[in-house]
């Protein structure tokens, strides 16, 4: 029986993020792009940083700092603060925590902020370090990174589902179509099918379009209480939140994520269904993470992923990572993707995505999927959204 949380007192009242790039300045800290996305989303929410009395960070590169040091160095002083770091379930996670702080009283107005500055050296480095399983195991047989292991995963899931390198493709190009209206977004000119295919294998059978782009970034949401949104601004609140920390031990194939424990318990929640949601952004830090994820969550009819990618994704009638996902915007580091899609699916339901609005959009679902150990992510999260009144 699920546990019937409420969140009356909380929503999400304004969005920031930093400029995303590809080769940051080595002069450039995770801090700086921290601070950048947290002054955006302080000037979009009409809120002084004096306000803010709750922060929850989610980052791999503030080290050797941690959150209060950043809270220090921005000059917050808070009653409530928290870190995350497990990987790209992380900002999702951070999310509930300050939505749970704020209906609990341990905090009003919470800055969620993550972002990340590794350059490529330092993402190869925290990838060979992830955790002990990794650095032990899987980096001493000549790990290469989650490329390797979401390979694997994703040849599995081609057999089990009767995918070809293709199907892959059409969500990759329909993702870069979306990201041609957001500014943001590292990569924008549209991909043709020629393009992908003809793309370098990575690790067969991941092209260089199946991997995210590695960036420098970060992003930040404030949460409050509806009546605190600016004049005008419509609240976005929260109708269900589902989690799963190691749901199967690492013991079977991977197909399934952890939204396949929660997925149930969380429509229950929200009092609504799959057919229900007007825009989506799932964590994409591969193409086949995303058909995992919709079909643990009840999107794809008769689990026939073909048929749906056919149907829905490959003309956008179905509005997945509206924001050109991980895969055009970028990657930072793994941690700031989650907040991403509650940012991007927080813009759809108010009506300030810009070219890339989708009409009438009232419910959204944004998910966290990541912490790789030894073959796949062992973490999972899901928020289902809604427009306020």
């Amino acid at each position: 029986m699920a546990i019937r949380p409420t969140y009356e007192n909380t929503a999400v009242i304004g969005v920031g993020q930093s400029a995303y790039t590809r080769r940051p300045d080595p002069d450039l800290l995770a801090h700086h792009f921290i601070r950048d996305a947290i002054v955006a989303a302080l000037a979009d929410s009409e809120m002084k940083l004096a306000e803010i009395d709750g922060l929850a960070i989610s980052s791999m590169s503030i080290g050797p700092d941690a959150a209060v040091d950043v809270a220090w160095r921005l000059g917050l002083a808070v009653r409530w603060l928290h870190q995350d770091t497990n990987g790209g379930s992380s900002s999702i996670s951070a999310f509930g925590a300050a939505a749970r702080a704020i209906e609990m009283g341990a905090a009003r107005n919470v800055l969620v902020v993550a972002g990340d500055a590794t350059g490529l050296a330092g993402y190869a480095k925290i990838a060979a370090n992830f955790n002990r399983a990794i650095r032990d195991h899987a980096a001493a047989l000549g790990y290469g990174g989650p490329n390797t292991a979401y390979a694997l995963l994703t040849a599995r899931q081609m057999k089990a589902y009767g995918l070809e390198k293709a199907d892959y493709g059409h969500m990759a190009i329909a993702q870069r179509a979306w990201a041609a209206g957001n500014p943001f977004a590292v990569y924008r000119e549209p991909m043709t099918m020629e393009e992908y295919l003809a793309a370098p294998m990575v690790v067969d059978p991941l092209c260089r379009f199946d991997c995210v782009p590695v960036v420098a970034g970060g992003q930040a949401i404030v949460l409050a209480h509806p009546d605190r949104a600016p004049k005008g601004r419509i609240p976005v609140r929260i109708k269900a939140l589902g989690y799963s920390f190691n749901h199967d031990h690492q013991s079977t194939d991977g197909l399934k994520t952890g939204a396949s424990v929660f997925a149930e318990d969380l429509w229950d929640l929200a009092g609504a269904g799959p057919g229900d949601i007007d825009v989506a952004s799932i964590y994409d830090d591969y193409p086949a993470m995303v058909v995992a994820q919709l079909d643990d969550l009840g999107f794809i009819p008769d689990h026939d992923a073909k048929r749906f990618i056919q149907t829905s994704i490959k003309d956008r009638s179905f509005p997945v990572n509206t924001w050109g996902g991980m895969l055009s915007a970028g990657q930072p580091g793994g941690t700031a993707g989650g907040l991403n899609g509650i940012s991007e699916v927080t813009l759809q339901l108010q009506g300030r995505a810009g070219d890339r609005q989708v009409a009438n959009a009232r419910l959204g679902l944004s998910t966290g999927y990541g912490m790789t150990m030894y073959r796949y992510g062992a973490t999972a999260g899901a928020a289902i959204l809604e427009r306020g009144t």
